[in-house]
């Protein structure tokens, strides 16, 4: 006697496998990295300012380039393109994270409360800083990250005034915490050098 297993019982279970075998290895859980909160060492505050000084307000965020607008912390593999590094991931989103923490930095550098929209009934801002970010990435070898800024100052009475910064910070360590730090440290750079310029 001959014995036959019915095509209905075998299909599902063949399904079953070849899902398995195209699925791979499990991918591993994400691990999900925030910029600090203050720099390493943290921008030093300056002097309080006298009832004359500047009303500074940051104007429009900071916009980003494009490819920073996504949750993988990227970094440039041996061909120079951008590769996510492992499962590390932004638990906030950087176009957040930046506008939030520079004018955290400017304010210590510059002595004075940097404002942002909408304004507090009765500020009337003198000095409209506006920032852009052309570069924020990962050096190759992630030995450091580079940093390129757009800036403007504009208000009343003042000749408007305009530039670029470039420079690239230094990662000290080879894991992923300190190249967030070293994202983070950049942004204080970037306050300090700002305020150098436009005091």
């Amino acid at each position: 006697t001959s014995f036959t297993i019915p095509w209905r019982r075998i299909a599902p279970l063949a399904a079953a496998l070849l899902l398995a075998a195209c699925a791979g290895p499990a991918l591993p859980p994400a691990q999900w990295w925030r910029l600090p909160a203050e720099a390493s060492p943290p921008v030093a505050a300056v002097a309080a300012p006298s009832a004359q000084a500047p009303v500074w307000q940051l104007v429009g965020g900071v916009p980003l380039p494009g490819h920073l607008e996504r949750d993988a912390l990227l970094v440039p593999d041996a061909t120079g393109a951008l590769q996510p590094r492992g499962a590390a991931r932004w638990a906030e989103p950087l176009s957040d994270a930046v506008p939030r923490l520079l004018r955290h930095d400017l304010a210590r550098a510059l002595g004075a409360p940097v404002w942002t929209a909408p304004l507090p009934p009765g500020v009337l801002p003198t000095r409209q800083l506006r920032v852009e970010l052309l570069a924020f990435d990962v050096a190759p070898g992630a030995r450091g990250v580079t940093l390129q800024a757009r800036y403007s100052l504009t208000g009343p009475g003042l000749a408007p005034r305009a530039g670029e910064l470039a420079f690239s910070q230094r990662v000290e360590g080879g894991d992923t915490a300190a190249l967030v730090q070293a994202h983070r440290d950049a942004l204080a750079t970037l306050a300090q050098r700002l305020a150098a310029e436009l005091r």
